[in-house]
């Protein structure tokens, strides 16, 4: 037996009310925030990259952030058997500050990069819930970049 057109929608919705009952509210999710590119010389050769960055922020990690950095693919000319092929490296300073508790801190890494670029570098930072911000730069000739990433506290109780 067919339904008239009103019936139809009457059941859906009760099926979408009862849906959203169970499912309740989501709760917050895990973010990525990319900054610019940092485009740099490097050492080891005639070389230059670019350095890659972005922050990793979970409710799951209250108060603290992953942060990444990768080098792209190294171009230009490396020293030994295979010059058109370098093997460079640049030290590169994330450095951070928390704009919401006025907590500083930052995170320095030797990036070496090659014809496929870099593996990924990452460490975790107690930055404190709140409004991060970063600036990127590296030891060599670049163009420093600034982002900002927002780190969750606790749940409310």
């Amino acid at each position: 037996m067919k339904q008239p057109n009103i019936a139809r929608a009457a059941t859906v919705l009760a099926g979408a009310a009862v849906a959203v009952g169970v499912v309740g509210v989501a709760p917050a999710q895990a973010a990525t925030v990319q900054f610019p590119q940092v485009p740099t010389l490097a050492h080891g050769g005639l070389c230059w990259t670019s350095i890659r960055t972005w922050a990793d922020t979970s409710p799951q990690w209250p108060g603290r952030a992953v942060l990444n950095v990768r080098a792209d693919p190294a171009m230009g000319l490396g020293p030994g058997n295979y010059p058109l092929a370098p093997l460079c490296e640049v030290y590169t300073t994330i450095a951070w500050r928390n704009l919401s508790n006025g907590a500083t801190g930052s995170y320095e890494n030797n990036v070496v990069t090659g014809l496929y670029g870099s593996i990924q570098y990452a460490l975790f930072q107690d930055t404190g819930p709140g409004r991060v911000e970063v600036t990127v730069t590296t030891d060599t000739v670049n163009v420093p970049v600034r982002g900002w990433f927002d780190v969750p506290g606790d749940p409310p109780a």
